[in-house]
């Protein structure tokens, strides 16, 4: 098979053709001509066009290499007129609108994308990263449009750091699903809103059950945008703030205490932390010789632990006397932090005890933000949310690619 043939072939020429190719300094070049008097497309609609006015000056593409050499199609497009669209340039079937890579360039980079930095995609295929920025737009642009949103009944709503200092991002994670649905600039009441009218109110009835942390703003417009839907405050976050008490108190009495009580202490974080049935023999006996030490530890240990009875509850009554008694407890216990905690706790009680009938939860999504740092920091970090935002959804969202 001629070289003309295979690149006409490969890359779906029907009204086009591969007159020569030629070898240069900078690689090869193919020159592309009109087929005879097939008709053309108009690069606005795609529809076929009649009239044909006139023709620019060469264009380049830049193609797959064949073997070590790199590739560019050379082309005039034509000037047609089209009845809706007026005059626009002709659509070339080897290259999306506004493009200067070809389809197949196109999908290689994108898949290469999901996998490294923009740079390092750029400086493979030996162009610039804002040409592989726009493809990537590109793509996701595509993957957006083309994806079904059907049957979403179980969200999962949680922020990530976009960058240093109070910078966020707001994901929303279909529970039901496992796939990500959508990413906003910040975490406030109208970044919530713009994903809710992005979703549809006919969608947004549909939801059945909302996962998500005891942002207030979170579960304000969770309220006014999908009434029907159940809050459930996520038990990720809830067993976040109970290590942090515990934690503190631990780090309040390593510096009250000095000597040897000091040194028992130092070095025992993990160890308060980890669940008893993961313990070790040895640090089993490590546990019991730090709590007989420090009263204040005991109490701290033991309100965890009793908190996390909570979750084996499956009936609400039951479960709301074993949380009043552990209120009780934490108000009680002169510890600052677990007295803040217990405060935090009554006053989103009702989101808590919804854990008794629906059993959700955003550990997928804490996942997924995972996935997503790595996305930042694979690129050491983006200037741009929205660039940020489009590799979030290229690397995570598992979106279809253009054909």
């Amino acid at each position: 098979m001629r070289m003309e043939t295979f690149i006409r072939k490969q890359l779906g020429m029907k009204a086009h053709w591969v007159t020569k190719v030629e070898a240069t300094a900078e690689g090869l070049l193919a020159w592309v001509e009109r087929l005879g008097q097939r008709r053309l497309r108009c690069g606005e609609c795609g529809r076929p066009v009649r009239r044909v006015l006139r023709r620019d000056p060469p264009r380049y593409w830049r193609h797959l290499p064949l073997g070590s050499e790199p590739c560019q199609l050379v082309y005039q497009p034509h000037r047609v007129w089209c009845w809706r669209c007026g005059v626009r340039v002709e659509q070339v079937p080897w290259a999306a609108r506004w493009s200067r890579l070809t389809s197949a360039l196109s999908r290689a980079v994108t898949q290469l994308a999901r996998q490294l930095s923009w740079r390092e995609v750029a400086e493979h295929f030996g162009v610039d990263w804002k040409t592989v920025a726009a493809t990537v737009h590109r793509a996701v642009a595509w993957g957006l449009e083309h994806r079904s949103l059907e049957a979403v009944r179980v969200l999962g709503i949680d922020e990530v750091s976009r960058k240093k200092g109070h910078h966020y991002l707001t994901v929303v994670y279909d529970l039901g699903q496992g796939r990500l649905l959508w990413v906003g600039e910040d975490r406030t009441e109208a970044t919530l809103e713009a994903f809710f009218a992005w979703l549809g109110p006919g969608r947004a009835r549909q939801l059945e059950v909302v996962c998500l942390d005891m942002w207030a703003p979170y579960a304000a417009v969770v309220r006014r945008c999908a009434p029907q839907a159940t809050p459930v405050f996520d038990r990720f976050h809830l067993v976040r703030h109970l290590n942090a008490a515990v934690d503190e108190v631990r780090r309040a009495e390593v510096r009250r205490l000095r000597g040897e009580a000091r040194q028992v202490l130092k070095g025992t974080r993990y160890l308060l932390l980890k669940n008893p049935w993961n313990l070790t023999p040895a640090e089993r006996q490590r546990l019991s010789s730090v709590v007989k030490l420090n009263r204040r530890l005991v109490r701290a240990y033991y309100l965890k632990e009793e908190f996390q009875a909570f979750w084996h509850y499956v009936r609400t009554g039951w479960a709301s006397k074993h949380l009043a008694h552990w209120l009780w407890w934490a108000s009680h216990s002169r510890l600052a932090p677990f007295q803040k905690l217990a405060r935090l706790v009554r006053a989103h009680l009702p989101g808590i005890l919804v854990w008794t009938r629906v059993r959700v939860t955003n550990g997928a999504l804490e996942g997924m933000n995972n996935k997503v740092k790595l996305v930042s920091h694979r690129a050491y970090g983006y200037r741009n949310p929205q660039h940020y935002i489009a590799a979030i959804y290229h690397c995570c969202a598992q979106l279809p690619l253009p054909a």
